[in-house]
């Protein structure tokens, strides 16, 4: 399984001059947890960095400073981790393990943007899993009793 088949498609993207009040505003309107930063190349956009709603909190109201006074490339995250989309899931979610990352920003061969994987799909994925092997369990339990005399 390939990660860029499980991927969401619908990234919500910023560039980094968009103020940290407009970031939370965006997340809000889209109900989501981040925001891809990324800078356009070719007509297309390439992450340069992640800014989260954690972020938000750590970096600035923990230390009481107003959100409307920073940009998003003031405090978003710099050592950005992404995924190739061809990548194999698994070495994909073994990377967020090794580096404590919850959302990863996935790209093709050229580094373009093509999608975001979350912690959340990953637990929806193996969700389905699971209920698939719950249903064969069933089904194979229920063929043996109606051959049970």
């Amino acid at each position: 399984m390939k990660t860029g088949e499980f991927c969401n498609r619908e990234v919500v993207i910023a560039s980094r001059e968009m103020t940290v009040l407009e970031a939370a505003k965006v997340m809000r309107q889209y109900h989501v947890g981040n925001v891809v930063v990324v800078e356009e190349r070719e007509d297309r956009p390439v992450p340069v960095g992640i800014f989260t709603d954690r972020d938000i909190v750590v970096e600035l109201l923990a230390k009481d400073i107003a959100p409307a006074l920073f940009s998003i490339g003031d405090v978003m995250t710099f050592e950005l981790t992404t995924a190739w989309e061809g990548e194999d899931i698994i070495d994909t979610v073994k990377k967020m393990k090794l580096k404590g990352i919850r959302r990863i920003p996935v790209v093709d061969e050229k580094g373009f943007l093509t999608g975001i994987l979350a912690l959340e799909d990953l637990i929806e994925l193996i969700a389905e899993q699971l209920s698939d092997l719950v249903g064969l369990c069933r089904r194979g339990q229920k063929q043996e009793a109606e051959k049970r005399p």
